[in-house]
């Protein structure tokens, strides 16, 4: 592309245009208020951002500084106005492409977690890109150490859920997440204990009675939200254990 960014730029303005062509205005409201936001919402679906966000990087051929460079037009303009489609199609644009990213790209996107106060743009950020990336290397290793740590709670929610597809898919660092998740098991932030459980849940698809063995001797201490989502696919009567463990 040309150094002076003009094609990129051009790039973010057609998907935008995409998305207010999209856009529906009943949707934007319902949404809006639904996520209780405080963006702009257009009213576009996720599957259909997606879909645009796929079209327009089809071909395109951009670099990791145009991917970089087209995540954060998208996410930070207009600025006075931030758009939540805009954002969400920033999330997809690192995400479909993070054969590009590594754990250098992390202040990027902490930076956009940060900004984002939404689980609507910190759960893909964090699941669908932190998450395979860590898994392919150590380097956003100390990156998630210190996240699960930050006062921030959406920081320490993506540390937890940087873990949920490793673990999903049946590998992933277990212990590290245990680690994280024993540290925050009594807080009352609901978007932590949901996580916890979300994590538990899924890797439990693969491997129960990890889970379990690590879930028993901690019941006691975990929240309601933590334990209904953790024990959803564990036996009859590890369910009933862990129940009766509380």
């Amino acid at each position: 592309m040309t150094s002076d960014h003009t094609e990129t730029r051009t790039l973010a303005e057609a998907i935008d245009r995409e998305l207010r062509e999209c856009g529906s205005a009943e949707r934007a409201q319902r949404e809006k208020s639904y996520l209780k936001s405080e963006l702009v919402h257009y009213g576009v679906s996720v599957p259909d951002t997606r879909s645009i966000v796929r079209a327009a990087l089809r071909g395109a051929g951009l670099s990791h500084d145009e991917v970089v460079e087209l995540a954060t037009t998208l996410w930070s303009e207009p600025p006075n106005a931030p758009v939540h489609e805009r954002r969400t199609a920033a999330t997809m644009v690192l995400i479909q492409s993070r054969d590009r990213l590594g754990a250098g790209d992390a202040e990027v996107v902490e930076a956009l977690l940060r900004q984002a106060r939404t689980w609507a743009l910190v759960d893909p950020l964090a699941c669908d890109l932190v998450g395979p990336l860590s898994d392919t290397g150590p380097g956003f290793g100390p990156v998630l150490e210190r996240w699960a740590v930050d006062e921030d709670f959406w920081i320490r929610r993506a540390a937890l859920l940087a873990h949920l597809v490793p673990l999903r898919r049946g590998h992933g660092d277990f212990q590290r997440f245990a680690r994280f998740a024993e540290a925050m098991l009594e807080e009352k932030e609901f978007f932590i204990r949901k996580a916890i459980g979300w994590v538990l849940r899924d890797t439990s698809k693969k491997r129960s009675e990890l889970v379990y063995d690590w879930l028993l001797p901690r019941a006691h201490r975990a929240s309601g939200v933590t334990i209904r989502e953790a024990i959803k696919h564990l036996s009859e009567a590890q369910r009933q254990a862990v129940l009766a463990a509380r």
